[in-house]
């Protein structure tokens, strides 16, 4: 008797457990279904959650436990009502409770695809609809902030909401480079690779013939559908380039920060086998050796790219760089011109092109300054100036362009002031120093 009695209070108290958990889940679903639940409802909420963590033993009961314990901060929300504010949200709204929404909502929508039984798979995904812009929000507001781990973390999570938005991730694997957590980023990239992911899209402009301002649109028909009715018009397409250059060459820096360079060279090799057709990466792996100090190979690349894209105004510029690097001074003139050629307001190219040009002051300045006081040194300082004069002349043209496209450059504005001194040209050296 005393051994039946034991196994009946045994099967008892597991039997009122049971039930408690039901009426718990029964209250946790009655306050999850009102729009605006009371504070007294969120506190009946969270007590009923906290209680169901200990004692759910189901899987069913847990999977639903954790549901709505991951959509707490939705439903603080909608508690504050249509007043709530930027700072409540951002409350609400914070790295980790949108992970373990993450997690618990991508649980939830498992099992019921699992059970057969739909019962809050279209809600989870209109709670993802809907607040997806203000999750977006925060992530940009933690980027701004220069909080760049916790945007990754924000942005990797809501892609774990929805897989079809694939350019989240490529996004927060960035943020995890610019906070120097590789390994997230690593695995970022992977995963982008993996399902070969391009970024590749079209952008579809119109203006707005009311406010003048051009607006984008979600697709072709939708711009049209506006031009039609006349609101808009100057409809526009913009092509969005291929990522995957970015994303191997993200991938080949790591590592070589980690060390890995052998690793780094394998994965631009890769990339090319697998992506024959984008010219990307081959800047990517030229990018690579130019890091590697391996210019050779370097230059060998960026030649073959300008074989396919001679019109590539960056490409012709780093092969000045390399060649002024090199101490080959004419060969960086003919680049960094090029480059001005194939873009008039190539800022960089113009004040490199002085630069290098400059070089050659101290050859001048060396001998002047070596010369004695006979006839013959004057003479010969008198063609040194003359030559040093010329030089000048040639680089002035380069010199004030680009402080005509950069008038805030202090390095541009200071060298032109050097060379106005020294060709003694006194109104303009007055009127540019006035300006600094």
């Amino acid at each position: 008797m005393k051994i039946k009695h034991i196994l009946l209070t045994t099967t008892l108290a597991m039997s009122i457990s049971v039930s408690a958990q039901k009426d718990e889940l029964k209250t946790l679903k009655k306050i999850y279904a009102k729009d605006t639940p009371s504070a007294a409802d969120m506190q009946e909420y969270k007590a009923a959650v906290a209680k169901l963590e200990t004692t759910a033993t189901e899987e069913g009961d847990k999977v639903y436990t954790n549901f709505y314990k991951c959509m707490t901060p939705i439903m603080d929300i909608a508690a504050l009502g249509k007043d709530v504010t930027p700072m409540q949200l951002a409350n609400a709204f914070t790295p980790k409770s949108i992970e373990n929404m993450a997690i618990g909502l991508n649980a939830t929508l498992d099992y019921e695809k699992k059970s057969g039984k739909k019962i809050y798979t279209d809600d989870i995904m209109e709670t993802i609809t809907s607040y997806k812009p203000e999750i977006v929000n925060l992530a940009v507001a933690l980027s701004n902030a220069k909080r760049y781990n916790e945007a990754g973390d924000v942005l990797n999570s809501l892609y774990l909401l929805d897989k079809k938005d694939t350019d989240k991730l490529f996004y927060s694997a960035s943020l995890y480079v610019n906070g120097k957590d590789y390994d997230k980023a690593l695995k970022g990239y992977e995963e982008l690779k993996k399902i070969n992911y391009s970024g590749e899209s079209t952008l579809y402009f119109a203006t707005n013939k009311t406010s003048k301002q051009e607006e984008q649109f979600g697709n072709a028909n939708e711009r049209d559908l506006f031009i039609k009715s006349g609101s808009h018009e100057k409809p526009r397409d913009e092509k969005v380039p291929s990522k995957r250059g970015e994303i191997y060459k993200n991938v080949a820096l790591i590592l070589m920060e980690q060390g890995k360079t052998n690793e780094a060279k394998s994965a631009i090799t890769e990339a090319r086998k697998m992506n024959p057709d984008d010219d990307s990466l081959i800047l990517t792996e030229a990018d690579l050796y130019l890091k590697l100090n391996d210019f050779d190979t370097y230059k060998s690349l960026v030649n073959e790219a300008l074989a396919k894209n001679p019109n590539n105004a960056d490409l012709v510029f780093n092969l000045g760089v390399i060649s002024a690097n090199a101490k080959k001074i004419d060969e960086a003139k003919t680049y960094y011109k090029r480059a001005i050629e194939i873009d008039p307001k190539y800022f960089n190219a113009y004040l490199n092109l002085s630069e290098v040009m400059l070089r050659g002051d101290d050859k001048y300045v060396d001998e002047m300054n070596k010369l004695g006081t006979s006839e013959k040194d004057n003479k010969r300082y008198e063609v040194l100036k003359a030559e040093r004069n010329k030089n000048f002349n040639e680089i002035l043209p380069y010199l004030e362009k680009a402080v005509e496209l950069e008038p805030t450059n202090e390095p541009a504005k200071r060298t032109l002031l050097s060379v106005y001194n020294a060709l003694e040209m006194t109104d303009k050296y007055k009127a540019l120093k006035a300006k600094l």
